[in-house]
């Protein structure tokens, strides 16, 4: 028989074994969880960054497609801050939070920079195609472009450019800054100190060309079927912030060429050029010349300060990556907006360098970025902070497919293809049916049943459309 201490010992030693041995699977497991890299490591999804984007989106397509019936939304015609002229800098300032948070996830800088670069060719070729003419959505069905006037600018071709230079920066100096913060409010700003001098550097180009460079008298040539017109514009100044003289105007005639620019410029509702402003309508007779001449609102010289509102944007998003409390965030965010508003305030009423969205002056970098920063805290509070996402699901879902949205609703890439096919003429489609006898013949007015078209069939269609593609978890990102 055998001794039964010796078999207890060894159940015990076995016992003992089986522990170790489980001991030993799990702190494997642990370190395999440890040396999972970042990029694979899930984060909580701030909805308040898809939210704004999709608002951006949102008011594009609302002040685009209902802004000649409501000309006080659309762009302003020239100094001023309107409801269209938030969009721009709204969407580069969504670019730049998305930038901070999205780099911190790609460990190898060669990696980050081939990305930077792809998406930024993709952008760029995106902007052409839709914005430089070859593209005529939704109203006309043709497409092509003359490359003698194609036009080399636009909304995508700005955000590429801000989106290449502040995400470079952030890139590169990654090792630069320290991973944890010092006590003090200003210890962000220290810590990402090269991101604040590229946006310096923007600034200190734009308004050191704005009020020293010479801008001499100009022509251009206004071509209709019957006769070709040349006009010329009397300058022979500095400093001009007017439509006329300005060096944002003079650098894209010099750079691009006049026959590359935007051809329908918002200067053309102002009352010297018609007597329809602020609407559209027929040039005035006694009009200046320069109301006839073209403009580039989304020009080299204003996209370069625009890299500005690009730069704040990525602080607010350094914000949300090191402070953890919503306190902490919240004062951090309002803070600055108030004081840039500030800024922009006493800037515009001083006469000192008024807002002007068309030159993309300081003082309406300052007041559309704090106004920015304000709606985007008060979306954090209510989305993230008091969890009231339902409200705001449609915002949401567009966010999430923003470029998407952008492309078929904002460039009306989908209206046209639904314009296609058409009934004997092509105003008898099914859109011009839908926005004539379901709006305008319903509430007896055309100006009405635009607003409500644009809200109903195009906002609402894209926002269920948008949740939709989320549900199916299809999404179109560059």
């Amino acid at each position: 028989m055998a001794d039964p201490g010796k078999m207890e010992e060894g159940l015990a030693h076995e016992e003992n074994m089986e522990k170790k041995g489980d001991k030993l699977v799990e702190q494997q497991q642990q370190l395999q969880e440890q040396q999972q890299p970042l990029v694979k490591q899930k984060t909580k999804r701030v909805a308040t960054l898809d939210a704004f984007r999709g608002l951006t989106i949102v008011l594009m397509i609302l002040v685009d497609d209902a802004g000649g019936s409501y000309a006080r939304i659309d762009h302003s015609p020239w100094n001023g801050c309107t409801l269209a002229d938030f969009v721009m800098p709204f969407f580069l300032f969504i670019v730049g939070v998305a930038i901070a948070l999205a780099l911190k996830k790609i460990p190898k800088i060669k990696d980050a920079i081939k990305k930077i670069c792809l998406r930024t060719l993709k952008l760029l070729f995106w902007g052409v195609l839709l914005q430089g003419g070859y593209s005529h959505a939704p109203n006309d069905l043709v497409y092509g472009v003359d490359m003698k006037l194609i036009r080399w600018c636009g909304i995508l071709q700005r955000i590429a450019l801000v989106y290449f230079i502040v995400a470079v920066i952030e890139t590169l100096t990654t090792k630069r800054r320290p991973t944890v913060l010092e006590p003090g409010y200003s210890s962000i700003f220290t810590a990402y100190r090269w991101q604040w001098l590229g946006g310096f550097v923007a600034f200190v180009i734009y308004m050191t060309t704005t009020y020293s460079l010479y801008v001499p008298d100009w022509s251009f040539v206004v071509s209709t079927d019957s006769e070709t017109t040349q006009y010329t514009v009397k300058c022979g100044m500095r400093g001009h912030l007017g439509p006329a003289c300005n060096a944002v105007g003079y650098v894209d005639r010099e750079v691009w060429g006049i026959n590359h620019l935007y051809i329908y410029p918002v200067w053309q509702r102002l009352k010297a050029c018609t007597h329809s402003s602020p609407s559209s309508g027929q040039i005035r007779e006694d009009a200046p010349s320069w109301c006839r001449a073209p403009f580039e609102p989304e020009g080299l010289l204003s996209s370069i300060l625009a890299i500005l509102s690009g730069t704040i944007g990525i602080h607010y998003g350094h914000v949300l990556i090191h402070f953890k409390g919503h306190s902490e965030r919240l004062k951090q965010w309002v803070s600055m907006a108030l004081g840039l508003l500030i800024v922009a305030i006493i800037l515009h009423f001083t006469d000192a360098i008024p807002i002007n969205k068309q030159l993309y002056s300081f003082s309406y970098v300052c007041f559309t970025a704090g106004a920015a920063g304000i709606v985007f805290s008060a979306f954090y509070i209510l989305i993230d902070v008091w969890g009231w996402r339902t409200p705001f699901l449609l915002l949401e879902w567009i966010g999430m497919n923003a470029m998407l949205i952008y492309v078929l609703g904002a460039q009306g890439i989908l209206p046209a293809f639904v314009n296609g096919w058409y009934y004997k003429s092509t105003n008898n489609t099914l859109v011009f049916w839908i926005q004539k006898h379901v709006f305008n013949n319903v509430w007896k007015s055309e100006r009405l049943g635009t607003l409500l078209y644009v809200i109903f069939a195009e906002i609402t269609f894209y926002g269920v459309l948008s949740g939709i593609l989320h549900k199916l978890g299809i999404y179109w990102k560059l």
